[in-house]
């Protein structure tokens, strides 16, 4: 009896420790199944190519006419924004021309002539003949194409030949370009033969006057002239 009873208890416990391991092994993997689920939920899905998200040709086509469109409308107002800011530009670098002018005759005690060749849009400074045989620092620019100059004569000029035009017969004597020139004396004044004002005119009749100032001391930038 009593082996049989010893017998029974271990088959029990067997059984059990085979239970409790039945046991575990389930809730391992439960929870490995919960955490892998988990896992997967949170991962990203690959984007999926479809045969949406290509342009079709109607589209491409759709697009290409709204930007012809848009360049037709907007080109035109680019090319006066730009013809301004052209007429605007040569205008000043003529102004830094003249305040060059000035202080490089006040400094260098040597009058200065900046030179106007309405015919060739060109324009320079140099000093004045007879001084040395070249100058080193002359300098000449050309103006853009669209851009045409005026000069209008000095007062002094005026009385010489009774017109408003400055002509190739009013010169210095220095002048052996025969071109219209304002001239800068070595005390920085601007001669009275020098032109009351120089116009510059664009493609499109706009206009940008360098004239003498009130005091006839220098040149400034003007939309109008009187």
């Amino acid at each position: 009896m009593g082996t049989r009873s010893e017998h029974t208890k271990q088959k029990q416990v067997k059984h059990e420790i085979a239970s409790r391991r039945c046991l575990y092994v389930s809730r391992f993997t439960f929870y490995v199944s919960r955490k892998t689920q988990h896992a997967t939920r949170n991962t990203p899905h690959e984007p999926r190519i479809t045969s949406h998200s290509a342009f079709t040709l109607i589209e491409l086509v759709l697009v290409m006419a709204v930007v012809v469109i848009a360049i037709a409308i907007t080109a035109p107002r680019l090319a006066n924004f730009f013809r301004g800011r052209t007429l605007d530009s040569e205008a000043r670098r003529l102004l830094a021309l003249t305040h060059a002018g000035q202080s490089r005759a006040v400094s260098e005690g040597i009058p200065m002539r900046l030179w106007l060749d309405a015919e060739q849009r060109t324009y320079g400074l140099q000093e004045e003949a007879g001084w040395d045989d070249r100058d080193p620092k002359a300098i000449d620019f050309t103006m853009d194409h669209d851009l045409q100059l005026e000069i209008i004569a000095g007062a002094a000029t005026k009385q010489r030949n009774g017109k408003g035009l400055a002509t190739a017969g009013v010169l210095s004597r220095a002048n052996t370009r025969n071109l219209p020139e304002i001239r800068f004396l070595t005390d920085g004044t601007i001669d009275q033969t020098s032109p009351r004002a120089v116009k510059l005119i664009d493609r499109d009749t706009r206009a940008l006057w360098l004239t003498q100032s009130t005091n006839h001391l220098n040149y400034e930038i003007r939309k109008e002239f009187e």
